[in-house]
């Protein structure tokens, strides 16, 4: 069973959003994760770069897949967590502690498309 954290936001492309003001923390599932295998790669894009709801902001790479990352919300990226850029194993230790980028959201009303964490329990269901 996979882990699923209360009170985080989910995308149908497996990334979790945490909010903390109108910064949105961005990370890949645990659920993801698993099915990825060993990642052995994380791909970001830069500070400042603008990133756009739905639209590819990176990829993880594992011992078995390479898997576009989709971003949750809009805006422009003020942090990228260089931790798992240089060990991306972190992302397989932990999900969701191990956060990918932050982005200072442009619209917040866009949360309501995702999922609550039951929601997306069912959805992994499926």
């Amino acid at each position: 069973m996979s882990k699923i954290v209360e009170g985080l936001k989910y995308s149908d492309t497996h990334e979790w959003v945490k909010t903390e003001g109108d910064i949105a923390i961005i990370g890949v599932t645990d659920y993801a994760q698993k099915e990825m295998g060993e990642i052995t790669y994380v791909d970001c894009p830069d500070v400042d770069d603008e990133v756009e709801k739905g639209g590819e902001f990176g990829a993880l790479e594992s011992v078995k897949a390479a898997s576009d990352l989709f971003s949750p919300v809009s805006g422009t990226v003020t942090e990228v967590n260089e931790a798992v850029v240089d060990d991306p194993k972190l992302v397989n230790d932990d999900a969701f502690e191990n956060w990918i980028i932050k982005v200072q959201m442009s619209d917040a009303s866009e949360l309501d498309d995702l999922m609550d964490a039951s929601a997306y329990k069912a959805f992994i269901k499926e």
